[in-house]
């Protein structure tokens, strides 16, 4: 099938800023005796939303969290994560470059567990907000990854069949969203080893997500 749409992971992908987000969980979760070391991060909860990465780390914690004191955490995160990036451009080397040359042939989105206010931040500092034709954030779909809603929505907001994106991540979770909502992977080893990457196909770099690659990619069966 011919590829019409290609639609980005944020974190991890386009931002080095999954060691910022570790920062501040660590920060919050502190008087509760709790520090998740990078392995654990990566391992259990990169990929969640916050709203899900709280929730897994009270069930795995044993930590009385109500949703209200939920909430509060992730308001409270998001203030001091946002005052992180503010201070710094945290998108990869590669990610402008990449984001200009295949949005010069295709139409540009996001699909992230990232609040939009997040990513908005870190694209307009970079230049690059008005290269996406739309963002899908956290809690703006029933469930996040990695089930299948943002990419469907993705998809949806593009005007094309799933079939027809190109979807690239950086972790399992992501990848099985996109897998199964039906559109073609890329993973980049940004996070987790290659070998462990369930995908179409595996790259190192955003300098290897090129428009010779993805026509590779969409004429392999």
């Amino acid at each position: 099938m011919d590829i019409h749409a290609i639609v980005f992971d944020f974190d991890g992908v386009l931002a080095d800023s999954e060691m910022l987000h570790l920062r501040v969980y660590n920060e919050l979760l502190a008087p509760a005796g709790v520090t998740l070391s990078t392995e654990e991060y990566c391992e259990r909860y990169l990929g969640f939303d916050d709203e899900g990465a709280f929730q897994q780390i009270a069930r795995d914690r044993n930590l009385l969290l109500g949703d209200e004191e939920i909430e509060m955490l992730i308001v409270e995160k998001a203030r001091r994560f946002e005052a992180l990036v503010a201070a710094s451009n945290v998108l990869y080397p590669g990610a402008a470059a990449c984001v200009g040359r295949l949005g010069a042939e295709w139409p540009l989105g996001i699909a992230s567990g990232a609040r939009r206010g997040e990513i908005e931040l870190m694209l307009r500092g970079a230049g690059l907000l008005d290269a996406f034709r739309f963002i899908v954030a956290a809690g703006e779909t029933d469930n996040g990854k990695p089930a299948p809603g943002p990419y469907l929505r993705a998809a949806e907001l593009h005007g094309v069949p799933p079939g027809s994106c190109v979807a690239i991540e950086d972790s399992h979770a992501g990848l099985e969203s996109a897998r199964t909502a039906g559109m073609r992977t890329v993973a980049l080893s940004t996070t987790y080893p290659r070998d462990t990457l369930v995908a179409d196909a595996v790259i190192g770099s955003l300098d290897e997500f090129t428009v010779e690659f993805i026509r590779r990619l969409a004429d392999t069966p």
